[in-house]
Order: C-alpha cells, then sequence, then structure tokens
C-alpha cells in the first residue's frame, strides 16, 4: 500500500526527534557541548518567538490587560534581542 505524503512527513519529524539525521543532512562534527548549547537556544529563540506572536495576537479593550501586554511583549522582546535576534518586519 502506497504511504501518503503526510505520513512520510511524520515519520521524517520522528526521526529529527529521535535523533536520526539522514545523511544529506549531516553537519560537520562538533563537540557534543556546544551542539547542545545550540539546540537549547535554538529551542528557547522558538519559544520566544512563539509567545511574541501570541501576545501580538491579542486583542483586548481593557487598559490594565492592554498594559500588561505591553509589557509582556517588551520583556520578550528583550530576551529575543539578547540571543541575538532582531524584528523582521
Amino acid at each position: 500500500m502506497a504511504r501518503g505524503w503526510e505520513s512520510k512527513n511524520v515519520e521524517e519529524q520522528q526521526e529529527l526527534a529521535g535523533g536520526a539525521v539522514p545523511a544529506d543532512a549531516a553537519e560537520p562534527a562538533a563537540p557534543a557541548g556546544k551542539r547542545q548549547e545550540e539546540q537549547e537556544r535554538q529551542r528557547r529563540l522558538q519559544g520566544l518567538q512563539m509567545q511574541r506572536e501570541r501576545i501580538l495576537s491579542e486583542r483586548t479593550s481593557s487598559p490594565h490587560r492592554r498594559s500588561a501586554l505591553e509589557l509582556a511583549l517588551a520583556d520578550v522582546e528583550r530576551e529575543l534581542e539578547q540571543l541575538g535576534w532582531t524584528v523582521h518586519l
């Protein structure tokens, strides 16, 4: 039975999550500590970007909630800047 595109994509994601790296995507060997630090940095960066998008998508008419969202956005963007991220317009 032929497998669909979705099942192949899911399989690739599971392999990548499990640590298996396809031969064509192999990177030069790097020290395990640095590679792990970079992966953690990327996860943190992605999480902060998602938080930023969620904050920006919120709509409210409450001035208190709006000010809380503005403070949260400023905090997230400050953390993103520390990780070397810049706002993409």
